[in-house]
Parts: structure tokens; sequence; C-alpha cells
């Protein structure tokens, strides 16, 4: 990691990000994170995360079209930009290297 961290919760949101593609919208990335990890978020937290993000210009966001179903609110879907694509290998790389470099891990973990 060079320039600019992100921290554990910041980095699930972006990965969600990804996941989610063109549905990649306040509600869903909530929705998705929380069936992944099991907890309820709220709102404010990842709404937080999606701003931090978009000013370290890992995110860009534009308004999708309004629809009936939000009662005419458009949706503020978020993109991740090459620089969330370069942290995100960065940090992908970090962990592989420092979870090998664990002398005969014995806690049952499995390395997939």
């Amino acid at each position: 990691m060079k320039k600019s961290r992100l921290g554990e919760f910041e980095e699930l949101v972006l990965l969600t990000v990804l996941v989610l593609k063109e549905e990649a919208y306040g509600t869903e990335i909530k929705r998705e994170l929380e069936s992944r990890i099991d907890q309820r978020l709220s709102v404010g937290s990842i709404q937080s995360a999606l701003k931090r993000m978009e000013q370290k210009g890992f995110l860009t966001s534009a308004f999708g079209e309004a629809t009936a179903k939000r009662g005419g609110k458009r949706k503020r879907i978020y993109s991740a930009t090459t620089a969330a694509h370069t942290v995100l290998a960065e940090m992908k790389e970090i962990r592989t290297n420092l979870w090998n470099a664990i002398p005969n891990l014995k806690l049952g973990l499995q390395f997939v």
C-alpha cells in the first residue's frame, strides 16, 4: 500500500461495489454486504465509507433514472476506479504474503 490506504470496512464496501456492478447503490450495497458478513450494518456507515472512498478517488458516482418503485427518487450508482483496482490488488498481495509467511499454521485454517 503506497499513498492511499483502505480500512477493513472500506475494503469490504469497495469489494461489494465491484460484485454488484451497475446495481451498486447504497441500499443494495448494504443488503449484499450484510448477507456476506452476517451482520447488521447502518445506512450511515455505508454512506460514510462510500463518501470517503469517493474523496480518495477509489469510487465515482452518478445518478440513475428515477423509478416509481423508489417514489420517483433516483439512485446514486457507484463505480470503482482504476485506483481502486490497484489498491485492492496491492492489499490482496500483502495479505497473501502475510498468510504464506505464517510458519506451521496450526489454527485449523486452510488456505484456499
